[in-house]
């Protein structure tokens, strides 16, 4: 996601704060709609989508923290959402975090740290999706139909080889670690995963004993790298 395409909500009652923020950030490239207090920026989202939202913690009726809740509980749930807090309310920033807030800054602040924490958290947010296909010494895998084909042959995948293709051909050319593995596949353990790379090696590479797509990434764990 670009700057030109990201679309902010700052939510602040501070006339002087929301004016200078908006004139800001629309200057460093962002689309940004303010709000001065919850009840407008819940009329706005109803209506409009954001790709990040600024709440001040600090306003009269409903507070920051109280429109946060209510973010994560609807349809704005994924949402990434920066908090603006006093300095030194470091109850209400845990509290903010432990609600699903992304990052908080403590007033006052530099604009400048505003806008690059923003695109930070736009960057970690809006992943480019993975590819349809990853290509392989002639090979072709599809995670969306869980297939591998040479061909028109398809190669036979048991369960635990396709969640492993599947999980590093959804970064190719990125490490991913054999806790992660672990995790996103029923391996189960590190020492599985490892087990899993060999046999699925031997069905991939043209020389498993030196594979050049399914690559060890040394103290880390494997990475899907395609023709």
């Amino acid at each position: 996601m670009t700057r030109d395409t990201a679309h902010i909500l700052v939510v602040d009652d501070d006339d002087r704060i929301r004016d200078l923020l908006k004139r800001y950030l629309s200057r460093e490239g962002f689309r940004v709609t303010s709000a001065p207090d919850a009840a407008a920026a819940r009329k706005l989202m109803t209506g409009m989508e954001f790709d990040l939202a600024i709440l001040d913690i600090m306003m009269p009726g409903e507070d920051g923290l109280s429109l946060l809740r209510s973010m994560r509980e609807g349809r704005n749930r994924e949402t990434p959402v920066i908090l603006l807090t006093a300095r030194g309310e470091a109850t209400s920033r845990i509290e903010g975090l432990r609600h699903g807030a992304d990052d908080y800054l403590a007033k006052p602040f530099e604009p400048e740290e505003l806008s690059l924490r923003c695109a930070a958290i736009l960057r970690r947010s809006h992943k480019a999706p993975p590819p349809a296909e990853v290509e392989m010494s002639g090979m072709v895998f599809n995670a969306e139909r869980g297939e591998l084909k040479a061909g028109e042959d398809r190669i036979r995948l048991t369960e635990a080889e396709l969640q492993l293709l599947t999980a590093l051909a959804a970064t190719p050319g990125e490490p991913v670690s054999r806790e992660d593995l672990a995790a996103l596949t029923s391996a189960g353990m590190e020492r599985s995963v490892d087990v899993q790379v060999t046999r699925l090696r031997r069905k991939i590479e043209p020389n498993p004993k030196e594979p050049i797509h399914i690559q060890t990434v040394r103290g880390i764990g494997y990475r899907l790298m395609p023709d």
